[in-house]
């Protein structure tokens, strides 16, 4: 195997690793978010549940406490968007790396096609030298048959 070819190995196994790599962030952000709207959604049920049954009056000191629980799961939404916030750049870092690989493997593709062409160009010029080398001897050979001498 050339070394271009095991170049261009290595290279496209670093893309597929980068685009695992990006691949793996994106699902971490989606679980994320799928985190924060399990918190949203339990943040709205238990404030519905307090409506419900504060209808009819609720103490002080219960209603202080639904409060600051509240509060506790509004604190915890917001720490869960962070975490979102972060993830999403994370995975978007890994996806410019992964097509930052993405290129250095095309160029090294593109190179091993220029290097067989250029064999390619080399080949066929040399066929050609030789299918008129032997163009020139049997021409030579037919001249030296028909010459009078």
């Amino acid at each position: 195997m050339s070394q271009l070819a095991l170049v261009a190995k290595f290279e496209l196994e670093k893309e597929q690793k980068a685009a695992q790599q990006f691949q793996l962030a994106q699902q971490h952000v989606t679980q994320q978010r799928q985190k924060l709207s399990n918190l949203q959604q339990y943040r709205l049920d238990y404030v519905r549940q307090i409506q419900a049954t504060g209808k009819g009056g609720v103490a002080a000191k219960a209603y202080h406490q639904h409060l600051s629980f509240v509060g506790k799961l509004d604190k915890a939404c917001q720490q869960q968007m962070n975490v979102i916030s972060q993830a999403s750049l994370v995975a978007e870092q890994r996806k410019r790396a992964w097509l930052e690989q993405q290129k250095r493997r095309k160029a090294v593709d593109m190179l091993i096609d220029k290097k067989a062409q250029e064999a390619q160009r080399i080949e066929a010029r040399r066929e050609q030298q030789m299918l008129d080398e032997y163009a020139s001897q049997k021409f030579f050979r037919n001249q030296l048959t028909k010459s009078p001498f």
